[in-house]
C-alpha cells in the first residue's frame, strides 16, 4: 500500500442502529463513499475497513461500518481519521490537483527565487491559500491558477508562482 491520504474522519454516532457520522474532506462530500477500503487511523494504529453501507444525509455523510449494529459498537470508531491509498484517488489533471499532491512541493517565483516548500493549504472561502514555509518564514500565497500559480510540475514536485519574494 502506498502513501495514505486523509479524506475525512468519523465525527460521531448517528441514530440507534450503529451508524456513524462522517466529516468528509472530499468535494462533493459523498465522494468519500466511493473509496474502498477505508483505512481507519486511531491511537497510532491503522485498520482497513470495508463499508457496509453509506449515504449522504442532509449536508453530511453517514456510514455503517462492520460489526456495528448499535451506538456502543459504533462509538469505537468516533475520532478515527479516514484515509485511502493515494492510488485510489483520481490522478491529477490540467484542471484539478489534490491538495495532498501539492504538500511538500518546492515553490519558486517566475524570476527563480526559492520561496520554500508547501506545508499545507487553507480553505478561506474566497480562494484557497498555499502555506509556504522557508526556514522560519511563512508565506500565504493565494491558490489562483493563472494569475498567481503559473505552472505545476508534479513529477519535479515544483510550483512556479508570480509572487514578490519580499511579500
Amino acid at each position: 500500500m502506498g502513501r495514505l491520504i486523509t479524506v475525512g474522519r468519523v465525527s460521531g454516532i448517528f441514530g440507534i442502529s450503529g451508524w456513524v457520522r462522517v466529516h468528509s474532506y472530499t468535494e462533493p462530500r459523498e465522494v468519500i463513499l466511493d473509496y474502498q477500503p477505508w483505512i481507519l487511523i486511531a491511537d497510532g494504529t491503522q485498520a482497513p475497513v470495508d463499508l457496509v453501507d453509506g449515504r449522504k444525509h442532509g449536508r453530511s455523510v453517514i456510514a455503517l461500518l462492520p460489526d456495528s449494529s448499535e451506538p456502543l459498537e459504533a462509538a469505537r470508531y468516533v475520532g478515527a481519521e479516514i484515509a485511502v491509498p493515494r492510488e485510489a484517488l483520481p490522478a491529477a489533471t490540467d484542471d484539478s490537483v489534490l491538495w495532498a499532491d501539492l504538500e511538500g512541493m518546492r515553490v519558486t517565483t517566475t524570476g527563480g527565487d526559492d520561496l520554500g516548500i508547501v506545508d499545507h493549504l487553507l480553505e478561506t472561502g474566497a480562494n484557497d491559500v498555499l502555506v509556504v514555509k522557508h526556514d522560519r518564514r511563512e508565506r500565504l500565497i493565494p491558490w489562483l491558477r493563472g494569475p498567481v500559480v503559473k505552472s505545476i510540475d508534479l513529477d519535479a514536485r515544483r510550483l512556479v508562482v508570480d509572487w514578490d519574494p519580499e511579500f
